[in-house]
């Protein structure tokens, strides 16, 4: 059903999700009356959703149901059991996914542009909506966070261009592929390929098979970028493509760069071995000089002159919650300052690559100083892979840049972190007050501290900024 037929209302289960949030803004920019429920909201998802307008109720009320509305989209976070899904189903409302329903209500007559991968789908479908914005295209966009060169993480912009972080996970109780087979892109970027997800992936194999579905939809016009030298991708394209692919890579690819700046602040971009130009932007870590390249190519493949879309990266502001500055505590000893940065990284690789862009942007600015600069990585194992226990043997050396690391682990998750396998000191606490309390007795001025969770970390990111200026004054 488009929504240009009947469809005039719609209510979202699990609004909150940056995903679902998405949906909703979309919706209400078509014109249709949306609600929704959820159990935890927090920003930037619950300022997006204030800002457009649309209501939020508890995550059990089913008082929508007597709204009639034409359907209930429901988020893969609610399953069987959970009552607005069983009030849903015992009163035979129509119901589908968030994937579904952007399919077959905005993706259907678009050029879409997926970018899928184990890490950096936000940063880089954020980097291709932006070079397209800057080149006057206007496209839409759904993605999982609020990039900066925007302030929404969801719009339904001109045609034919739409661009959508393509998440691997499953789709709905009811459908267990994953997101992205619904979206049939013209473009994918697969920016890599990892194990993760253990909660609905059993192995490796069975995560290259739902992105070898995905692979499967590209058309013969489209075309694929993929990096050149990661072996689980080339496995994906070995089991059958029908589609032309670039590549990208520090040499022998069609997309290629030379840092000038090691924390990958500064780079030259060349394409089939010309040089296209240089990228000097606000962004660091070579992963981030990785996925320009695939924002690139794709934003290219979309008939944007190379050198105009080099040119757009380096107005390019980042993306919320990827190492977004939460602010600067002047010291009164020494006249120095901690700063203090909050990221979404939760898996060992994008925590690495994380901390690697940190330490060489404080390397950079640490060359006239004496006393080195530390860094203090901030930690909580919150996904649903990391507290199966799955990531812990490659934990350790994710935090390898860090001078300190400090986690938060409830007693009730029942998982245990060993820290004689770390080569830093390790703190760990039992609360958020507790881990505050340690940082805040802990810190030093010149410290950069790294906050990294996939949720609202109990919002100790704002806390640790008031409480440590509170100190200073």
């Amino acid at each position: 059903m488009k929504v240009s037929d009947k469809t005039t209302k719609i209510h979202i289960l699990g609004i909150a999700g940056t995903f679902m949030g998405g949906i909703a803004q979309l919706a209400k920019a078509m014109g249709v009356e949306v609600s929704g429920s959820d159990k935890a909201i927090y920003p930037p998802m619950s300022t997006q959703l204030e800002q457009a307008g649309i209501a939020v109720s508890q995550d059990d009320d089913i008082a929508f149901l007597k709204t009639n509305p034409n359907t209930v989209v429901i988020g893969n976070a609610k399953s069987r059991g959970h009552v607005a899904v069983e009030a849903t189903l015992n009163t035979l409302q129509p119901y589908t996914s968030g994937p579904q329903w952007l399919a077959e209500n905005v993706l259907h007559d678009r050029w879409v542009i997926a970018v899928a991968g184990t890490h950096g789908k936000t940063t880089t479908a954020s980097m291709v909506a932006w070079i397209l914005e800057y080149s006057g295209l206007e496209p839409g966009f759904l993605i999982g966070g609020v990039p900066s060169n925007f302030g929404v993480s969801a719009r339904l912009g001109k045609r034919p261009f739409f661009v959508v972080e393509a998440d691997e996970y499953d789709t709905a109780f009811f459908d267990k592929r994953s997101k992205f087979v619904h979206y049939h892109p013209r473009t994918l970027v697969i920016n890599n390929l990892e194990f993760d997800h253990a909660d609905i992936f059993d192995n490796l194999a069975a995560i290259q098979k739902q992105f070898h579905h995905c692979v499967r939809t590209v058309p013969n016009n489209g075309l694929i970028i993929t990096p050149n030298d990661e072996k689980n991708v080339d496995d994906v394209i070995e089991m059958g493509c029908w589609t032309p692919i670039e590549t990208q890579g520090e040499q022998s690819a069609d997309w290629t760069y030379k840092l000038i700046q090691p924390d990958g602040s500064q780079f030259t971009v060349f394409y089939q071995g010309k040089r296209i130009g240089e990228v000097n932007w606000t962004m660091t870590g070579e992963h981030n000089v990785r996925n320009a390249l695939s924002a690139l190519a794709a934003a290219h493949y979309a008939g944007v002159m190379a050198n105009c879309a080099v040119e757009a990266l380096s107005e390019f502001t980042g993306v919320a919650r990827r190492m977004s500055l939460v602010g600067t505590v002047k010291t009164k000893e020494g006249g120095g300052e901690i700063i203090i940065y909050d990221d979404f990284a939760h898996h060992p690789t994008a925590i690495a690559t994380t901390l690697q862009g940190a330490k060489k942007q404080l390397n950079n600015t640490n060359n006239n100083n004496t006393k080195a600069k530390r860094l203090i990585a901030v930690f909580e194992p919150r996904s649903n892979t990391m507290r199966m226990g799955l990531h812990q043997e490659t934990l350790p050396a994710a935090f390898q840049e860090a001078d300190a690391v400090y986690t938060f682990i409830d007693p009730d998750w029942n998982w245990q972190l060993n820290r004689a396998s770390f080569a830093q000191p390790v703190t760990i606490a039992s609360s958020y007050d507790q881990l505050l309390e340690q940082l805040l007795a802990d810190l030093q001025p010149d410290d950069t501290v790294v906050i990294m969770s996939n949720g609202s970390f109990g919002g100790i990111h704002q806390n640790l900024l008031q409480q440590l200026n509170a100190r200073e004054r």
